[in-house]
Parts: structure tokens; sequence; C-alpha cells
């Protein structure tokens, strides 16, 4: 039974592998678009992407998997019913509705973590002394050249810390997957309770977790290791 239940619940956790490393993926660089327009000098796209953050950062991620997930299936059934069935909307929901629960997980979480990443690269950002970017200047940099040189190298190490602990918690989060049917690790542990009636394998995920945090754990630590001679 033990090694059942091992087989088993690898096979959920190489879902839960693909969840977080494809969010990651997906999530880092859009964070940093997202970053940039909140911090753009264009006021009206400031202000739309500082109010998508708040909603994204104010609702729970459950939600957005809920909707992310059967939001085009009751778009397209109510733009049915209301005769709209030749819209443009109508045809992009219904697209957006033959993804399957492993993709709209991915967009879900994609979304989620890239705004409140945003707001961890905003902040890295604007903790840069002005001083630095005008010393770059009478250099005769580039705003590009000032920012890859000088600025970037300080702003990941500032913002190491905040990042590192938003992707420990992405592993915790995998979990809420579930909900829509994405067959990762919970689930593999938790159809042990209805087949067979025993709870250990539910708990015996938690090992898999507290490995996977403990390694990102190190590996975080060696990184901040490599980059304390940049001195606050």
């Amino acid at each position: 039974m033990f090694i059942e239940v091992t087989l088993a619940l690898f096979g959920g956790f190489l879902t839960t592998l693909q969840i977080f490393f494809l969010t990651l993926l997906f999530s880092i660089p859009l964070g940093l678009v997202i970053c940039f327009g909140s911090m753009s000098r264009f006021k009206p796209l400031q202000w739309l992407v500082k109010v998508f953050v708040w909603i994204i950062r104010g609702t729970p991620l459950m939600l957005q998997l809920i909707v992310v997930y059967f939001g085009p299936g009751l778009l397209c059934a109510s733009m049915e019913r209301a005769g709209q069935a030749g819209n443009v909307i109508y045809y992009i929901a219904d697209y957006l509705n033959s993804f399957s629960p492993f993709v709209a997980t991915i967009i879900a979480f994609s979304i989620n973590y890239a705004c409140y990443f945003s707001e961890i690269y905003r902040g890295g950002i604007e903790s840069i002394p002005r001083g630095q970017y005008e010393a770059g200047q009478v250099l005769g940099m580039t705003k590009t050249q000032i920012f890859f040189r000088v600025v970037l190298l300080q702003v990941i190490k500032r913002i190491l810390p905040p990042m590192s602990n938003e992707i420990i918690t992405l592993v915790k989060d995998t979990s809420l997957a579930r909900i829509i049917t994405c067959y990762e690790i919970i689930w593999a542990g938790q159809k042990f309770i209805k087949s067979e009636g025993i709870i250990w394998p539910l708990f015996y995920t938690g090992a898999f977790y507290l490995l996977f945090s403990g390694l990102l754990t190190i590996l975080f630590a060696k990184m901040e290791k490599k980059l304390s001679y940049f001195k606050n």
C-alpha cells in the first residue's frame, strides 16, 4: 500500500511541479510588464493597471480559478439565451471555454502572481536613490543602460527576500487547483480517503511540500549570499 500511495503522490506532484514552474515562467515577465504599466507617466494607463492589480490582489485566488474555468462557459450560455451567438465576444468566450482545468489553472495563477510580483518590482525600483540615475546620466549613459547596468542588480538584491516568500507560497497555493478538478498531489492523496478509507496519504503529501519548500529556501539563501556585496 505504501508503494502504491507513493507512486500516486509522485504522479500528482508532477502536476504540482508543472503548475509551479509554468506559473513562474509566465508571471515573472508579466509582472514586470504590469509594473511598468503601473509606473507609466500616461495617467489613464497607470490608473487602469493599478485598478486591475487592486482587483486581483483583493480577491481570493480560489475565486479567480473558478471565474477563469467556469466563466467563459457561463458567458456563452447567457449570450446564447440572449440571442447574441454571432457576437465576437461569444466566439472568444467559446474558445476560452475549451481550456482544460490545467490550462485554466496556469492562466489564473500566472495573472494572480504577476500582480503580486509587479508590486514587489515597483517597490524595488522605487527604492533605488535618484542620485544613481543622475550619476548615470552625467556619465553619458542612456536610460536603458542605467537600468540594466546600474539599477537592475541592486533591485534584484532588494526584491529577492519578498520574491522568495511569494514563490514558496506558490508551492502551497498549487493545492487550490483541485477545486477545478486539476489532478495535483492533494487530489492524489485525498482519493485514498474515498477509495481505501485511510487518511495518512493526505498527511504524507505534507512531506513533499516540506521537502520542496526546504530546497527552495536553501536555494534563495545561497542567492542572497551571492548578492550580499550590494550594501543597502
